[in-house]
């Protein structure tokens, strides 16, 4: 009876612990998606908030973990640089007059 209830005392203790260390992965796992799709690491930063201040953060939220209780949110830094002087204009030579 003792070693039921202390195992069950120790899953929820340690719950907390798993759920952060998932969000990490699942934080690491979008890095690397960001990072694959030519934005540099120190383009961007992602944040692990609560739900209910998702919204405050102020940026987009890209993924959930720790059951869904969490959201990862994606904000582009300064050092990302502007994009539209990297990507090259189209159109006609009638568009530049």
């Amino acid at each position: 009876m003792k070693k039921t209830l202390l195992a069950g005392l120790a899953v929820v203790m340690f719950t907390p612990l798993m759920a952060q260390a998932s969000c990490e992965s699942v934080k690491a796992d979008i890095t690397q998606k960001i990072v694959a799709n030519g934005l540099p690491e120190s383009g961007f930063k992602l944040d692990i908030v609560p739900n209910d201040q998702a919204d405050q953060s102020g940026g987009q939220v890209v993924g959930h973990c720790g059951n869904d209780s969490q959201k990862i949110v994606y904000t582009k830094t300064a050092d990302a640089g502007d994009s539209s002087a990297a990507s090259p204009k189209t159109g006609t030579s009638q568009d530049s007059q």
